[in-house]
């Protein structure tokens, strides 16, 4: 068996007055999609536990199959299993985005999409006036970043896209150690006020990186390997540390395509070269796009239909190309992780649409994949860890 999974992050959504009632789903041109759905099963899955937060982290470990009440310990950790960062047991990992934070407001939670670039040099600044024992700075992509501590945190943070308009001061950090965490972000303002990169940014009227923002605190997590607990060899194609993290923590082959940029102008067509090739020499291959979570944060409608049409053109339809050609021997699963609604510009923790095609998946109700159309189906997973199982071994 062959197995494919594509994940348009935080592609659901609500009806939009902008779309004429409809939600980006609804009102994207997504015709391979709508195969997957026609000739599959559509139902609900809720990848967000009750009483956890509704992020990427949380949401994605659920999508691969791994309980988050039981594994997750923080987002922060997960990245830096992508970026294979020595740590010991006493180390707490944040989260380290760069911001653009005006008149106290938290405006630009991704500081206007910083080139990695520009972004490199800043962490270098980090590290230079910050970094010593017991903390330092480690780059990522575009805005994206981490910081490594050594204490006991027992802290309260705030993603910073959920936040967007509010006043960055009500949501700091709190509890044990945040005085510590505190005392760095003011002393990193300093820093980048005063840096070149953020005055060529000004000059350009690009949005600066005025701050750091810390969050998604935890210590590293140990899951047990993908093959252990499914029997199956994975290989994970995404442009963001979050799902390469996973994707090391479970023992996946991790595939970087050229122009991936985790944005709306990701490389989709070789994201889907590259999948349908990886399927020659394992057994899944899962694809994650995080362009139509972007453009939910930006509350950029269009962007996110068109982004969802990209994937459905580029990655969905060469996928099912190339699994045609094993016969009948294949399943493909599409689902986004969480809900990313226009409207809110965060993410929500309600259930979102799946569709499953392939092997011994019968259709019951065919009908286009659309929220509406998975909530008014029979097929409904409370537990999203519980979805994966089904997706391998439904008989």
């Amino acid at each position: 068996m062959k197995y494919a999974i594509v994940i348009p992050d935080g592609a659901a959504d609500v009806p939009l007055e902008e779309l004429g009632g409809k939600t980006p789903l609804e009102a994207a041109d997504i015709p391979n999609i709508a195969w997957v759905a026609e000739h599959g099963r559509v139902g609900t899955v809720r990848n967000v536990p009750d009483d956890m937060p509704a992020g990427s982290d949380v949401a994605s470990m659920s999508l691969l199959g791994y309980d988050p009440q039981q594994y997750y310990t923080g987002r922060a950790p997960i990245e830096a299993a992508a970026q294979a960062i020595e740590v010991t047991p006493d180390d707490f990992i944040f989260r380290c985005n760069f911001v653009t934070i005006v008149d106290g407001v938290m405006e630009d939670n991704a500081a206007g999409h910083i080139s990695t670039e520009e972004a490199r040099e800043l962490v270098a600044l980090l590290n230079q006036s910050l970094g010593g024992e017991g903390v330092r700075f480690h780059s990522g992509i575009s805005y994206r970043h981490l910081m490594v501590a050594r204490g006991e945190f027992a802290v309260t943070t705030t993603p910073p896209h959920d936040i967007l308009s509010k006043p960055a001061a009500d949501w700091m950090p709190t509890g044990q150690g945040s005085e510590q965490l505190r005392q760095i972000m003011d002393a990193a303002r300093g820093l980048l006020a005063d840096s070149e990169i953020n005055a060529t940014r000004r000059d350009l009227g690009d949005n600066t990186a005025t701050d750091i923002w810390l969050w998604g605190e935890g210590k590293m997590p140990s899951l047990p390997s993908f093959e252990s607990k499914y029997g199956k060899k994975g290989k994970m194609i995404t442009a963001v540390d979050l799902l390469r993290g996973l994707a090391e923590l479970i023992g996946w082959e991790r595939i970087e395509v050229e122009g991936a940029t985790g944005y709306l102008d990701t490389n989709y067509a070789g994201k889907g070269a590259a999948a349908a090739k990886a399927l020659d020499t394992c057994d899944l291959i899962c694809v994650h796009v995080e362009a139509p979570d972007e453009a939910g944060h930006n509350a950029d409608v269009k962007g996110k239909v068109r982004c969802i049409e990209q994937i459905d053109k580029h990655i969905v339809g060469p996928l099912i190309d190339r699994l045609k050609a094993e016969g009948d021997d294949w399943r493909i699963l599409v689902l986004p992780d969480h809900p990313t609604p226009c409207t809110i510009r965060t993410h929500t923790a309600e259930p979102v649409p799946f569709a499953i095609a392939g092997k011994r998946i019968e259709s019951v109700v065919r009908g286009r994949f659309s929220e509406a159309n998975a909530e008014a189906g029979e097929l409904h997973i409370d537990r999203g860890c519980e979805l994966m199982e089904y997706f391998l071994t439904v008989r």
